[in-house]
């Protein structure tokens, strides 16, 4: 006779299938095989298997691996990447949790964390049919329906940073960024909407998220004729970019060209305050950690939005020709 109540292992053994493939058909993953997943359910039912309602609760174990997987052309020594990592430190500091760094192809390792937060993924990101295919608990610091995810509200942020321009009389936009991500591309749609809904021009200074790479895009567009009289950058790193451009090219800030950032990160090189959009790292990381807990405890995936702040610099200025 069961002297305790059924594990996933258990199911796992019965059923003859991995721990992760009994988690995905518990999250109702549509991955698994229909004869697999039949089979399994057999066994949760036969074993009389419910899910443990203390694993809401369930807190680090001492000697637990966290890893921080990035793409290959992630900047690690991003500021951002910086303190959120400080903010994850700061909630696993005391529970014996190892954070990892894991820059390679994850199929390489030769032995996986305990869960995975996954960095910048993309539409089709390998990294998270590996993770699931293995079975190991993934976060991501983005958005998809499948999984576990926290992400800043990347598409209210930008309408709010737009808003500062098109409240300003600017009718002539810019948006510095570009690329795969789904900040980028999130940043970008928030854009666009917020300057459809007023009739605004907009075209688009393709740039990554580096210094340099913003630098060079507003340098080269401002040099080859391209006119705008609102900028908004898809982070603070790119803005500061794009004022010590224009600044460089005799161009005023904010009096000939408005700027708005995304991200709140302090102690920018500007001479003046950058207006921005501030993202709350803290909350990120803290959800973050309580979503790689339900994970590994096997609760079915959810998401959550963290909401944005607007915080107004000197770097927005009425529109210099008067009304649009």
């Amino acid at each position: 006779m069961r002297s305790s109540r059924p594990t996933i292992d258990d199911i796992a053994r019965e059923a003859g299938v991995s721990t992760g493939t009994v988690s995905r058909v518990l999250n109702g993953h549509s991955t698994v095989a229909a004869r697999t997943r039949d089979r399994v359910q057999d066994v949760i039912v036969r074993l009389g298997y419910t899910p443990d309602p203390a694993a809401r609760h369930l807190s680090w174990r001492t000697g637990q691996t966290l890893g921080l997987s990035f793409d290959h052309d992630d900047p690690v020594l991003h500021p951002y990447m910086i303190l959120f990592r400080r903010a994850l430190e700061a909630g696993t500091a005391h529970q014996g949790v190892q954070l990892l760094e894991l820059r390679a192809d994850l199929t390489r390792l030769t032995r996986l964390p305990s869960a995975v937060l996954v960095m910048h993924a993309i539409d089709g990101d390998p990294r998270l049919d590996f993770l699931r295919a293995v079975g190991v608990p993934a976060v991501l610091i983005g958005h998809h329906p499948d999984f576990f995810w926290v992400a800043p509200d990347d598409v209210e942020g930008a309408r709010l940073a737009t808003e500062q321009l098109t409240g300003a009389g600017h009718r002539q936009l810019a948006f510095l960024g570009a690329g795969p991500s789904q900040v980028a591309q999130d940043r970008e749609r928030g854009f666009l909407r917020a300057a459809a809904a007023v009739g605004a021009h907009t075209l688009s200074l393709p740039s990554d998220f580096t210094v340099l790479g913003g630098y060079r895009a507003v340098r080269r567009a401002w040099e080859t004729g391209t006119r705008f009289t609102g900028l908004f950058a898809q982070s603070d790193e790119s803005a500061a970019a794009a004022v010590a451009a224009l600044e460089d090219l005799g161009v005023r800030v904010p009096q000939d060209v408005s700027v708005v950032g995304f991200d709140g990160l302090p102690e920018l090189p500007l001479p003046i305050r950058l207006t921005t959009v501030a993202q709350n790292i803290p909350s990120i990381a803290s959800t973050a950690l309580t979503l790689v807990q339900e994970a590994i405890a096997g609760l079915p995936p959810r998401g959550e939005f963290i909401p944005v702040e607007l915080i107004r610099g000197a770097t927005v200025a009425p529109f210099p020709g008067g009304k649009p």
